[in-house]
């Protein structure tokens, strides 16, 4: 559910800038704002549920094999049907741009490629999928993952030094560069990894205290909301905000009271991810999202964006995942008429 809360944020943000409104800087800052913590709040759970996932996994390459097949097959069709939409709108006419588009794409290089022959040209912004470029971000940590958990092994009970300095390390990075590095490019280069190494770090540690979080979640929000506080009241305390963060999502991820249990009904969190930009550029080429007046257009492209992920869910996302995967046993434990044996 989280997941699904940082996507909407992301997807609230687009929804804003991409029809090229005219300018409202106090909304703006806000919606980038709301756009970077969603951001940073997915990076925080991946840290705490793709370094759960590694200490379960019995082998590298069972390791490696579900991080594949829960993120490359519905990444994969998103990349391949705006493709075909293009070799559709064209006739066919440039293959060689779609060639290096799939090139590019397929192995998250977007930044290399970001437009297709003849999709949302005439819009605002001609990119087929700009919230794209995070999945770069989270490859990277994927591959980096068994380095620092094998580094944390060897420090043993010192293991929270190689967390504290991937998260310090990070920080002077993600900050550090671009007032070292006088290059148009560098706030590009600041956010890659390392630059985003604190959050996923932030997540790792919730993962490490996962018990007690749960036992305790005020502490964790009251620490967190302090931190976040103090993360934006001034420029030198800003690396403080991925602990701040990390410790309201462990708040909200473990209130007390009924169990949401959302994985009954599958994960749609990185299918709205991945598609609500496409939907969204394909609204406004069609001329529809500015037909209709602001809600009522975003309404539509919610609606379009929760099929398009139920349909990827069910059609390409779950297919592709392992029998034992938690989504499936939570799936198969409700449809059983004896959910006590499961």
């Amino acid at each position: 559910m989280l997941r699904l809360v940082f996507a909407m944020g992301v997807f609230v943000y687009h929804g804003h800038v991409l029809a090229g409104p005219a300018p409202d800087d106090a909304l703006l800052e806000a919606l980038i704002r709301l756009a970077a913590l969603s951001i940073e709040g997915f990076f925080i759970v991946s840290g705490a549920l793709v370094f759960g996932s590694l200490e379960r996994s019995g082998s590298l390459a069972s390791y490696a094999g579900k991080r594949v097949r829960r993120l490359y097959p519905a990444y994969a069709a998103v990349i391949l049907l705006a493709a075909v939409a293009s070799l559709v709108v064209t006739g066919g006419g440039d293959l060689a741009g779609v060639a290096r588009y799939l090139g590019a794409n397929l192995v998250f290089l977007n930044f290399l490629e970001p437009t297709l022959p003849g999709l949302f040209t005439g819009n605002p912004h001609t990119e087929v999928n700009g919230a794209l470029w995070t999945l770069k971000i989270e490859v990277m940590f994927y591959i980096a993952l068994p380095v620092i958990g094998w580094l944390m092994t060897k420090f043993g009970t010192a293991r929270w030094a190689v967390i504290g300095l991937i998260y310090a390390g990070g920080e002077a990075w993600r900050i550090g560069l671009p007032l070292l590095l006088d290059h148009p490019f560098a706030p590009a280069f600041a956010r890659q990894l390392p630059g985003q190494m604190a959050f996923f770090a932030s997540g790792m540690a919730l993962w490490l205290v996962w018990d007690r979080a749960k036992a305790q979640p005020g502490r964790f929000g009251l620490a967190g909301a302090g931190l976040l506080a103090l993360s934006f009241a001034h420029p030198v305390l800003e690396p403080l905000r991925a602990a701040g963060l990390a410790g309201l999502i462990a708040f909200a991820a473990f209130q007390p009271g009924p169990k949401l249990d959302a994985a009954r009904f599958g994960d749609i969190s990185y299918g709205v991810y991945i598609t609500h930009f496409p939907v969204l550029q394909a609204l406004i080429a069609a001329g529809a999202y500015t037909a209709l007046t602001g809600p009522g257009a975003f309404a539509l492209a919610v609606a379009l964006v929760l099929v398009a992920s139920f349909l990827l869910w069910h059609l390409v996302e779950r297919p592709a995942l392992r029998r034992d995967s938690h989504y499936r046993r939570v799936e198969a434990a409700h449809q059983s008429p004896f959910p006590s044996q499961h």
